[in-house]
């Protein structure tokens, strides 16, 4: 662990912390990253990419994180697994708690991103991007002329099923209870159920997710307190997307009401110094392409703080 005082501290080594670190060290800010878990982020353990700028045959999730964490090492950006469990602002330096240890950072960019909301069944993890999903843009496509299971019976739930009609030959909505969607989306999902193009299962809880030979190829349901089994080719779950922002508790950075990072226009928190991208941000889309983006728009922003300091 360094004992430097970093012009730049990243928490997080997804790609917009990673986009982020080969905008800054190339401009030789000297810029050290904490990752807790895998380089790359969400992205690293997709399946396939097919909707990131310049793959036109899409790539697999691992090799666009490994190219880009390769970049970021080539212009100077050193990487260390660790977690950070604090921060603290002392005004000119950013105090990280990291693995019980203080590190200082002149400026601090967090790029920690979200985790999907789980159902926590069996089959949920195991198949993770192997045919059970959480991103309909990322990976609806890949099922033209499937059947899917969707779970989840609120906004985005529904919308993302009326979504997946475009590619997918039926999709059943597994329920647990009513649905809870706006009045406009209901309506609309009520459009494709009289087309036949959806399937809705009221009060049906998903019980486990069930593949052969490594690829997802049935669903265990319990519908109004009786156990079937759905076929399909994919299960994309919508129960929420969480933001990796607990270890902020006590640091003063201000948080919309789900815990998303509050920003302005330039990336940076309520506390100068302080920046967020990707997506642990407000607003943020929770795609990788603009994550990216957003980690060079930070980069930016945290060059015209160092310069200001």
């Amino acid at each position: 662990m360094s004992n430097k005082v970093q012009d730049l501290i990243i928490i997080g080594a997804g790609p917009s912390a990673l986009t982020a670190a080969v905008y800054t060290t190339r401009e030789d800010i000297s810029t050290l990253l904490y990752e807790k878990a895998t380089i790359g982020g969400l992205a690293a353990i997709t399946d396939k990419v097919d909707n990131y700028p310049g793959f036109p045959e899409g790539i697999e999730g691992f090799k666009l994180a490994e190219q880009l964490e390769k970049q970021a090492k080539r212009f100077g950006a050193i990487i260390e697994f660790g977690t950070v469990t604090a921060i603290r602002d002392e005004g000119s330096l950013k105090v990280v708690t990291v693995d019980g240890e203080e590190v200082m950072a002149k400026a601090l960019l967090i790029s920690t991103g979200s985790d999907y909301g789980k159902i926590n069944v069996p089959g949920e993890s195991e198949y993770y991007g192997k045919g059970v999903h959480y991103c309909a843009t990322c990976d609806g496509a890949f099922y033209k002329g499937k059947r899917l299971v969707v779970v989840g019976g609120g906004n985005s739930a529904v919308q993302e099923a009326i979504f997946l009609t475009r590619f997918a030959d039926h999709i059943d909505l597994l329920v647990r209870s009513s649905v809870k969607a706006s009045d406009v989306l209901q309506r609309k999902l009520k459009k494709t159920v009289d087309e036949g193009k959806i399937t809705v299962h009221l009060e049906t809880s998903t019980d486990e997710i069930g593949a052969i030979g490594g690829r997802v190829t049935h669903t265990h349901i319990t519908k109004k307190g009786v156990s079937s089994e759905i076929d399909n080719d994919g299960v994309f779950i919508f129960a929420g997307l969480k933001p990796n922002t607990k270890f902020l508790a006590g640091s003063g950075i201000e948080l919309d009401d789900v815990g998303f990072i509050n920003t302005d226009s330039k990336l940076q928190t309520n506390i100068p110094g302080i920046f967020a991208s990707g997506d642990v941000r407000s607003g943020a889309t929770m795609q990788i392409a603009c994550a990216v983006g957003e980690g060079a728009t930070a980069a930016h922003s945290i060059r015209e703080y160092l310069h200001s300091l």
